[in-house]
């Protein structure tokens, strides 16, 4: 399972993961308890219940670049381009407007 954590403006919105069932988005509870949070995307309404997809959410796979970048980003960390979860983390964290990926270390080495 790989995991990222969704900001919005700064902000956790929410998390996405991917596992052997697909990928899922859920916006975070205190997130959503916010006054005045925003749906980080249209087609992604404020919801307490999780967004699932067989494959990428069509709203992160736009997120992922394009073209002559994701040539660059593929070879820089060998990440196949057809892995878009793989491409959304590596990517995403730095992305053009309001909305980032940070990826979740699925081992962590402090505990």
């Amino acid at each position: 399972m790989r995991k990222g954590i969704v900001f919005f403006q700064d902000q956790i919105a929410g998390e996405i993961l991917e596992n052997e069932e697909g990928v899922t988005f859920s916006y975070h509870p205190a997130y959503l308890a916010q006054p005045g949070a925003q749906a980080i995307s249209l087609t992604l309404p404020l919801a307490e219940m999780p967004y699932r997809s067989e494959t990428m959410i069509p709203f992160f796979d736009g997120l992922i670049p394009e073209g002559w970048l994701l040539d660059i980003a593929g070879k820089y960390w060998k990440i196949n381009p057809r892995d878009r979860f793989g491409l959304l983390l590596a990517c995403c964290r730095d992305c053009i407007g309001a909305v980032s990926i940070m990826p979740i270390e699925s081992h962590r080495h402090d505990q």
